[in-house]
C-alpha cells in the first residue's frame, strides 16, 4: 500500500501512544485524563472526546497494527488493544504537518472496532522419530539444560560444540524436567525439538505466612529447536532458538 510520503512509523507511535489514553477512563479520572488528551487534540475538539464521564473502560498490551495513507498529511491509524478478554482494533484519524521538525494531531472521532478471529492452524505432522538417537540425547540434553538454567558455564560448555557460545539464564530459571523430544532420522547433524519445563522463582517477598503455591514458584513449559552434532560417541549443542510452529 502507497504512503504517499505519509512518515508511517512515527504516525502510529503517535495514534499508539494518544490510544493508550483514550481508551483508559474513569469518573474520578475525568480531568486529568483530559489534560493527558489535550496534547493529542485539535484546538476546539471535545476534551473528553465523546466520552459522558461515566462508567469505566481499561485497555493494555496496546500495539499499532496497520496505517492508511490517503496524503502526505492524513491517514488512519489501526491500533490493536485487549480490555478484559476481548481483542479489539481502535481506528485513529491523524494529520501530519511537516511544519516545525513534524508534527501531528488527532483530526477526528477515533472508532473502536472488533479485532480479527484467530486463524485456523492446520496441524503439522509429526516427523518419523529416531527413538534410539532421542534417548541417547535425552541425558545430554537433561545437563544441558541444567546447566543452561543455572548459568555454570564450565557445566554448559562441556555440552556445547567445540567453537560456539550459548547464553544462559544465569540462574533465572530451574531446570524441571524434559518432557518431550523430537529427534528426525539423519545424519550426524540433526535439528530436534524439545519441551522443557523451568521451575520459576515466585519473587514474592517473603511473609510471615507464605503461601505454599508461592514458595514453590511456578512450572513454565517451553519448546525449543536446538541443532545437534556428533563427535565421536557424544552429541553436541550448536544452536538453540524457539521451537516455532508445533508437531504432532
Amino acid at each position: 500500500m502507497a504512503n504517499h510520503g505519509f512518515p508511517v512509523d512515527r504516525g502510529m507511535a503517535f495514534a499508539a501512544q494518544f490510544a493508550g489514553v483514550y481508551l483508559n477512563f474513569t469518573p474520578a479520572d475525568a480531568q486529568s485524563r483530559a489534560g493527558k488528551l489535550a496534547a493529542f487534540l485539535a484546538d476546539g475538539m471535545d476534551q473528553q472526546m465523546g466520552w459522558d464521564g461515566n462508567g469505566k473502560l481499561a485497555a493494555v498490551a496496546i500495539q499499532p497494527y496497520d496505517i492508511e495513507a490517503t496524503s502526505a498529511s492524513d491517514a488512519i491509524v489501526t491500533v490493536a488493544f485487549q480490555s478484559g478478554s476481548r481483542r479489539m482494533m481502535l481506528s485513529v484519524p491523524i494529520y501530519y504537518s511537516a511544519d516545525g521538525g513534524g508534527r501531528f494531531v488527532v483530526s477526528g472521532r477515533p472508532a473502536i472496532l472488533p479485532a480479527p478471529g484467530r486463524a485456523d492452524l492446520p496441524q503439522l505432522a509429526k516427523p518419523e522419530n529416531d527413538d534410539a538417537v532421542a534417548a541417547e540425547l535425552k541425558p545430554q540434553l537433561e545437563d544441558f539444560f541444567k546447566n543452561y538454567g543455572s548459568g555454570d558455564t564450565t557445566g554448559l560448555q562441556r555440552y556445547v560444540a567445540a567453537g560456539k557460545s550459548i547464553a544462559s539464564f544465569g540462574g533465572a530459571f530451574t531446570f524441571a524436567e524434559l518432557k518431550d523430544i523430537v529427534v528426525p532420522v539423519g545424519g550426524a547433524t540433526r535439528e530436534i525439538q524439545v519441551v522443557v519445563v523451568w521451575s520459576v522463582p515466585s519473587g514474592a517477598t517473603p511473609s510471615a505466612e507464605p503461601d505454599a503455591a508461592d514458595a514453590a514458584g511456578a512450572r513454565l513449559e517451553q519448546a525449543y529447536r536446538l541443532t545437534v552434532e556428533k563427535q565421536g560417541d557424544k552429541w553436541y549443542v550448536d544452536d538453540i532458538r524457539g521451537a516455532g510452529r508445533a508437531v504432532g
